[in-house]
C-alpha cells in the first residue's frame, strides 16, 4: 500500500505539467514583453532600419562606378568589293568602365545630410510609438484590474444577499415579515447573480485584449503594483508646478524633436532642389579591347581614354522651380505642424495633470465614504436581523455599499493611470519604464 502511494505521488510530481499553472505578470513585466513582441513597434523599428539603407544609398552616389562591357558583331556574308577590304567577317569587344557624375551645387552632400537626419528622426519616432504602445499596455492592464475588482465586489455582493435573503425566508417562517420582503430578496440576489456573470464575462474579454496588446498567450495573472510606489508618485506630482511640467514636455517629447528634425530636413531639401539649377560634371575612364577576324592590318585593337563632359540643362519646362516651390511649401508645413503640436501638448500636459489632481482629491473622499458605507451596512443587517430595520434600509445600505466599492477601486486604477498619462503627456514614459528595467 505505501509503496502504491508513493508511486502515485512521483507520477503526480513528475507528469503534471508545470504550464498548468497560470504565469503572473506585473506591470512593467508586461511592458518589457510588449517591447520585445509588439507588431506595431516591429513595424516602427523596420522604419529605422529602412532610413539607415537610405543612408547607404547617398553615400554610394559619392562613390564612381566600375562597370564591364562587351559586344560580339557579325556582319552580312555577302560584300561588296570595298567592304572585303575594309569589313571583317565578325567582330568582339569588351571593356571596362570607371565613371562619376557630381554636381557643381554639391547636392549628393546635401542628400546624405538629409539621409542622416531622416535616421535620427525615425528613431525619435519609433521612441514616440513605444510610449504611445507602452500607455495602451498600461490601459489595457488597468482595465484587467478593475474587472477583477468588479468580480470581487460582485461575488461580495451575491453573498450578502444571499444571507440576506436566507434570513428573510427564516424570518418569513416565524411570521415577522411579510411575503413581499422575501420577494424583493429573491429579486435583488438575481439581479446580483446577473451581474456576476457579467463581471465574469467582462474580465475574461479584459484579459484576451491585455494579452493581444502585450503579446502574451496562455492563462495568465496579474501582480499590481506595490501602494508605497504610487504614494511616492503621488506626492512628486502633487509637489511639480504646472509650467515644470510643460517645460519637461517641450524638451522631452518624442514628436516635438520629430517635427524639429523634419523642419531642418525641409530647409535642407530647398537647398537640394535648388541644386538642380547649377550643371553636372561627369567624369569617365574607359578601356576598350576590339578584335576583329580576319584582322586588318590598320585595326587599332587596344585603347584607353578619358571624358570630362559638363551638362547643363537651360530648359525643362519648369521642373525645377516647382520642385523648389514644393521643397518651400513642406518647409513652411514644418513650421505651422511644430507651432500646432506645441499649442497641442500644451492643452494634453494641462488635462492630465488636472485629471491627476482631480482623481487624487476624489480618491481621498471616495476612501472615507467607502469606510462609512461598510459601517453602515454592517448596522443596518444587524439591526434587520433584531427587527430594528426594514427591507428597504437593508437594499439602501447594500445598493450605497457596492457603489461605494466600484468607485473606489475604479478611482484607485484611474489614479495610478493618470500618473502613466501625465507621465506620456510630458515625454517621460519610456524613460522611466527602461530606467527601471
Amino acid at each position: 500500500m505505501k509503496r502504491r502511494l508513493l508511486s502515485a505521488i512521483l507520477f503526480m510530481f513528475f507528469f503534471i505539467p508545470y504550464s498548468s499553472c497560470a504565469e503572473e505578470y506585473s506591470l512593467d513585466d508586461l511592458y518589457k514583453i510588449a517591447l520585445d513582441r509588439s507588431e506595431t513597434i516591429k513595424i516602427a523599428e523596420e522604419d529605422t532600419y529602412i532610413s539607415e539603407r537610405e543612408k547607404d544609398r547617398a553615400m554610394a552616389v559619392l562613390f564612381p562606378k566600375l562597370s564591364a562591357f562587351g559586344r560580339y558583331r557579325d556582319y552580312s556574308s555577302q560584300k561588296t568589293a570595298e567592304q572585303l577590304v575594309i569589313q571583317p567577317n565578325n567582330s568582339t569587344s569588351w571593356g571596362l568602365r570607371l565613371d562619376q557624375s557630381l554636381s557643381t551645387s554639391g547636392k549628393e552632400l546635401t542628400a546624405l545630410g538629409i539621409a542622416k537626419e531622416s535616421i535620427v528622426k525615425s528613431r525619435v519616432d519609433l521612441d514616440s510609438v513605444k510610449e504611445g504602445y507602452l500607455l495602451n499596455v498600461a490601459s489595457s492592464y488597468y482595465d484587467v484590474l478593475k474587472a477583477k475588482k468588479a468580480l470581487d465586489i460582485s461575488k461580495a455582493n451575491e453573498e450578502r444577499l444571499t444571507k440576506y435573503r436566507n434570513a428573510a425566508q427564516t424570518r418569513l417562517r416565524v411570521g415577522e415579515i411579510t411575503k413581499t420582503v422575501l420577494l424583493r430578496a429573491e429579486a435583488e440576489l438575481s439581479g446580483a447573480q446577473s451581474d456576476l456573470i457579467r463581471a465574469e464575462n467582462n474580465l475574461k474579454l479584459a484579459k484576451t485584449v491585455l494579452a493581444r496588446t502585450a503579446g502574451i498567450s496562455g492563462d495568465y495573472d496579474l501582480r499590481e503594483d506595490q501602494p508605497s510606489a504610487v504614494s511616492s508618485q503621488q506626492s512628486a506630482i502633487l509637489t511639480t508646478t504646472l509650467d515644470d511640467l510643460r517645460q519637461t514636455a517641450f524638451s522631452q517629447r518624442s514628436e516635438i524633436r520629430s517635427v524639429e528634425l523634419q523642419k531642418k530636413i525641409a530647409g535642407e531639401q530647398i537647398k537640394y532642389t535648388k541644386g538642380s539649377y547649377w550643371p553636372d560634371v561627369s567624369v569617365e575612364g574607359v578601356y576598350v579591347r576590339s578584335e576583329d577576324h580576319p584582322s586588318a592590318a590598320f585595326t587599332n585593337n587596344e585603347s584607353i581614354y578619358g571624358d570630362i563632359k559638363l551638362n547643363f540643362p537651360f530648359f525643362e519646362g519648369g521642373l525645377r522651380s516647382a520642385e523648389v516651390r514644393e521643397a518651400e511649401a513642406r518647409s513652411r508645413q514644418a513650421d505651422y505642424r511644430l507651432a500646432d503640436l506645441h499649442k497641442s501638448i500644451n492643452i494634453e500636459v494641462e488635462n492630465a495633470y488636472l485629471n491627476c489632481l482631480t482623481v487624487s482629491g476624489v480618491l481621498e473622499k471616495l476612501l472615507a465614504e467607502a469606510a462609512y458605507a461598510a459601517d453602515n451596512y454592517n448596522a443596518v443587517s444587524k439591526q434587520f436581523e433584531f427587527g430594528l430595520a426594514n427591507s428597504l434600509d437593508v437594499m439602501d445600505a447594500n445598493t450605497l455599499l457596492v457603489t461605494s466599492e466600484r468607485q473606489l477601486a475604479n478611482a484607485k486604477y484611474d489614479y495610478q493611470f493618470a500618473v502613466l498619462q501625465l507621465k506620456r503627456a510630458t515625454g517621460t514614459l519610456l524613460k522611466t519604464v527602461v530606467s527601471s528595467q
